[in-house]
């Protein structure tokens, strides 16, 4: 592990591993640097890979004050780790981090993105309008465990029985250490998961070639965001992984990313 410092002087923790290219891995909610390991080394066999703890996780450090904006600087320290520009690799929410960093200017060469959580039909509810505010309002009573449940319920979309048996469950102390920062991933969403349309333009700004993936296998709106946000661009591509779900087999994912960092684009 080594730690580089981020625009507003926060440290973030990373490991990096490999030789090749360089590709940034972005995690979702409730992830930190380990989640992402076998599918770390997998592309560290044709590529150099830098996973990290997003700020207020693991072993990085995080600020008084949230900001989307003090995200897409940590990215922008870990890219210039990695020689000034990279690729990039964002699973659920971190793939709408990742896309906004792109946007907002972050020297990113490639963009992949897998199952990005919009909500933008009538498959399944909407999040609450207060969501983040009950979030935040969850976390200042340091009522983790309860912020986790809620994300769970709100967000996943999982019943709250199911969510009270996994509450019992050994894994669970490590959701509620992460519950923290859950406000920070609704934040990155922003209205994303209103039941309305994609904004057209909110990501007009990406030019470089970005792989858009998804199951098609899990939660309906899933594939229905992905495609959807495919469709935006001539730069943007769907990938569907046949049999999958949100959580994919990072042997099923590794190859197709490979293949996607590793060749050269076609004239």
């Amino acid at each position: 592990m080594d730690k580089v410092f981020s625009a507003d002087g926060t440290a973030i923790a990373y490991e990096q591993q490999g030789s090749g290219p360089a590709v940034v891995l972005v995690g979702g909610a409730f992830m930190a640097r380990g989640d992402s390991a076998g599918l770390a080394g997998l592309l560290a066999e044709r590529c150099t890979v830098i996973t990290y703890d997003r700020r207020g996780r693991g072993d990085s450090g995080d600020s008084p004050v949230y900001d989307v904006q003090r995200e897409v600087e940590d990215l922008d320290a870990l890219i210039e780790v990695a020689g000034g520009e990279a690729m990039v690799f964002g699973m659920s929410s971190g793939a709408v981090l990742a896309l906004e960093a792109a946007a907002r200017g972050s020297a990113v060469t490639r963009l992949a993105l897998y199952e990005p959580p919009f909500i933008t039909d009538a498959s399944r509810p909407p999040l609450p309008a207060d969501y983040v505010a009950r979030l935040e309002d969850l976390v200042k009573q340091k009522a983790y465990g309860d912020a986790a449940a809620y994300f769970m319920t709100a967000a996943v979309g999982m019943p709250a029985e199911a969510v009270a048996g996994m509450r019992q469950a050994p894994f669970w102390a490590g959701m509620e250490a992460a519950a923290r920062t859950l406000p920070y991933d609704g934040l990155v969403m922003g209205d994303t998961m209103s039941g309305r349309p994609l904004p057209a333009d909110r990501w007009a700004s990406v030019k470089v070639p970005v792989l858009v993936g998804s199951g098609d296998a899990g939660a309906p709106h899933m594939l229905t965001g992905a495609q959807e946000l495919a469709a935006l661009a001539g730069n943007f591509t769907l990938h569907v992984f046949p049999g999958q779900e949100h959580t994919i087999a990072p042997e099923l994912l590794a190859p197709v990313l490979t293949d996607f960092f590793t060749t050269e684009k076609q004239a």
